[in-house]
């Protein structure tokens, strides 16, 4: 057995034979010509071919999978119709006097090193799209059939050479698929009936491809480099798309444990047929919210597969936790911009960083704490320090322009901790106004309750915010004087002690009786052995990991 470790892009597991595809050689030759009017007319006509060949993709993927995945290739129709890139194009036949192939491939050469050179990831993944398209335009100067057919199926050899004619479609057999690389086109014309997974060794979790994936459904791994070997043509391999790792040849028990967490899998899949789209309601008509915790853009894909009805946490310290210097704001707007426009008109409910405490992070020079769960942690931070927290407020303001975005505190324990935190966050308005920066100017505003301090002042937090968020893992810890980190106190640490529980009643009624909504994003909302306290004390939303979703919704549902 080999075992390869790449990127997840897309969660699922995939058990089936390997089939490699050859990367395709779009080597062009260079010419001369004496007519550069007629070269241009050639570039022209094979623009406006290409074009329409991507309205025909855009309508096959829209009405496969919905009008929103489908904007990716009005995207690619834009990039064509740029007229910055037609300039380029034109510029490089008029002036060097070469082919039309040459000259688009040059100029997607140029604008990919552009796009690559970003500080945005989202904007780096688009180097990838401008040679997709560049690579459409070239197959048809060359006279290559579009792979795009009226009934959207898989004619030629755009994709990869064909992956469908291969031997795929002719055996009848599922594959996994195996490639240096894919290009997003490539991924929407694939036959999801005959393709298991997809393992690349180039690629991002925030490119197109990548999106594709996850919205056909398909586990994906990319980034597995020079791990990618074309002799593994034929072999049988597992990949697990939710932790990136391939085996290749797997032996007995690996096979073993992959099948029954398949077999999990389907399970869960089948309940998802079950309830998907319907309302997390019981059978007295006590409607509650269900929404899924995440910790990284990527995961958002998995909010959506479970079928929760917004993020109820998105933990944003984990954009900190992975750098070894500081996020710019940029990279953070990007990031909370994608899991936005990602979710649509779903909520996204970000939490200001919430580092300290277990979650440490060299850059930020923090002093040791002989007890930093009661230390300078989350809020505290950012208050002090508000360079930092302006910058994060700055991202997150012009992330909501893209979608349903609202902002929660951690670690609060005072109205004074919200009033200054709301005070940085006009001056970050007051500056992007200044701008002329889009954000939503009202964005709603939380706080997560999960010390007793903010227990007990919940009705005067309730006057200064638009809900809150029961933080029941820090609740638990604070209310019991049990550090959680501490495996000899876990006897001790009760999550169901009846303290714990008055605590959640006693925020609950705080909340209605200010008429703002209250929820649970800790690990609490899950234990479906209280999910019957929960709705009894009358909580409105509970947020919990993705695959906790369904079974949450059954038992409500079934209460």
């Amino acid at each position: 057995m080999r075992t390869i470790q790449g990127v997840s892009v897309s969660a699922g597991i995939a058990i089936g034979t390997v089939r490699v595809l050859a990367a395709v050689d779009y080597a062009v030759e260079r010419r001369l010509i004496d007519d550069p009017q007629a070269e241009m007319d050639r570039f022209r006509a094979a623009r406006d071919t290409a074009v329409a060949q991507l309205k025909q993709l855009r309508d096959n993927v829209a009405a496969e999978f919905g009008e929103n995945k489908a904007e990716l290739f009005d995207a690619h129709r834009l990039m064509l119709q740029d007229p910055d890139y037609a300039e380029c194009v034109e510029g490089l036949i008029a002036q060097d006097k070469v082919n039309a192939e040459f000259a688009v491939k040059s100029a997607a050469e140029q604008f990919a090193a552009m796009f690559a050179a970003m500080d945005s990831s989202t904007m780096q993944a688009r180097a990838a799209d401008v040679k997709d398209v560049s690579r459409r335009v070239m197959n048809v100067l060359q006279g290559k059939r579009d792979s795009t057919a009226q009934d959207g199926s898989v004619q030629g050899d755009a994709v990869q050479n064909g992956i469908v004619q291969n031997g795929i479609a002719q055996n009848g057999e599922s594959h996994i698929i195996f490639a240096e690389d894919l290009a997003p086109s490539d991924t929407a014309q694939l036959d999801r009936a005959k393709v298991l997974g997809l393992v690349t060794a180039k690629g991002s979790a925030n490119s197109h491809t990548a999106i594709l994936a996850r919205t056909m459904g398909l586990p994906a791994i990319t980034g597995i480099g020079d791990a990618f070997d074309p002799a593994d043509d034929g072999h049988v391999a597992v990949i697990d798309g939710t932790s990136g790792a391939v085996f290749v040849d797997p032996d007995e028990a690996t096979l073993t444990e992959y099948r029954r967490r398949k077999a999990e899998a389907e399970e869960h899949l089948s309940l998802l047929r079950k309830l998907k789209g319907k309302p997390t309601e019981t059978k007295s008509g006590q409607r509650v919210h269900l929404y899924a915790n995440i910790s990284r853009p990527p995961d958002a894909a998995a909010v959506l597969a479970n079928d929760a009805e917004g993020i109820g946490l998105f933990r944003s310290e984990f954009l900190y936790l992975e750098r070894e210097d500081w996020p710019t704001e940029e990279f953070q707007f990007d990031a909370y911009g994608q899991v936005a426009q990602e979710m649509g008109d779903r909520p996204v409910i970000i939490r200001t960083l919430d580092i300290g405490a277990d979650k440490q992070v060299d850059y930020f020079n923090l002093s040791h704490e002989d007890n930093p769960a009661l230390g300078y942690r989350a809020i505290r931070i950012c208050l002090t320090r508000p360079e930092i927290f302006k910058v994060q407020l700055r991202a997150l303001l012009r992330a909501s322009a893209y979608g349903n975005i609202a902002i929660m505190l951690p670690m609060i324990t005072s109205v004074q901790e919200v009033r200054d935190a709301k005070r940085i966050l006009e001056e970050a308005k007051s500056e992007l106004r200044g701008e002329r920066i889009d954000f939503n100017e009202s964005i709603q505003i939380g706080v997560m309750i999960e010390t007793p301090a903010s227990v007990i002042m919940a009705d005067e937090l309730a006057a200064e915010v638009d809900f809150f968020s029961i933080g029941t893992n820090d609740l638990t810890q604070y209310t019991l004087a049990c550090d959680r980190q501490n495996p000899s106190l876990e006897r001790f640490a009760d999550p169901h002690s009846p303290a714990v529980l008055r605590m959640i009643q006693m925020t609950i009624e705080a909340a209605h009786r200010h008429g703002i909504w209250c929820g649970i994003c800790g690990e609490l909302g899950a234990d479906l052995s209280l999910t019957d306290t929960f709705l009894r004390l009358g909580i409105d939303e509970l947020s919990v990991s993705p695959t906790s979703v369904l079974p949450l919704r059954n038992v409500i549902r079934n209460h």
